[in-house]
């Protein structure tokens, strides 16, 4: 199954100058917790704003780049080749998509869910993930109960895709 996930603002704003606009510890565990061992989507921007530019440990890391060589993670150079990766991998178990915004916005379609953690603040971002909450296609399954992060309060919820396309 191919999920996306992503933790977004009132204004579902995603990033802020190639950053994340909130330090959300228990959005971290819950985000490591749920890729530990899967395959995880990404592009290069997102790569590159790891710690040390470094893919993500225990986890197959597939990126799409072009012209980026590196033995420590799969590389693609399109979006064609990504999904042919992506479909090879399905058998492997679930896939997540951990962004940037452009390939949130080119693989939702392909996404069975959307694990979205709200957080109810403004962060001023300067990216954003589409709003689930006004596409017909996308319905909330799943709330949580609010809680507080670092300052912050959150919700983990889920939004499963009505019309998934296959790959």
């Amino acid at each position: 199954m191919i999920k996306a996930i992503v933790h977004a603002d009132k204004e579902w704003g995603i990033g802020k100058d190639g950053d994340m606009m909130f330090s959300l510890p228990k959005d971290m565990k819950f985000f490591r917790e749920t890729t530990m061992g899967h395959t995880v989507v990404m592009g290069g921007k997102t790569l590159r704003s790891f710690p040390n530019g470094k893919p993500l440990k225990n986890r197959l890391n597939i990126v799409i780049s072009r012209g980026q060589v590196r033995d420590d993670c799969i590389i693609v150079p399109t979006m064609d080749a990504l999904k042919n990766e992506m479909k090879a991998r399905l058998l492997e178990g679930d896939i997540y998509v951990i962004g940037g915004a452009q390939i949130y916005r080119e693989l939702l379609p392909y996404c069975h869910e959307a694990l979205v953690t709200k957080v109810d603040a403004v962060g001023g971002a300067d990216t954003f993930f589409p709003n689930l909450d006004e596409n017909e296609n996308f319905v909330c399954v799943y709330e949580s109960e609010p809680m507080e992060d670092n300052g912050h309060t959150i919700r983990f919820t889920t939004y499963q895709n009505k019309n998934v396309i296959s790959l």
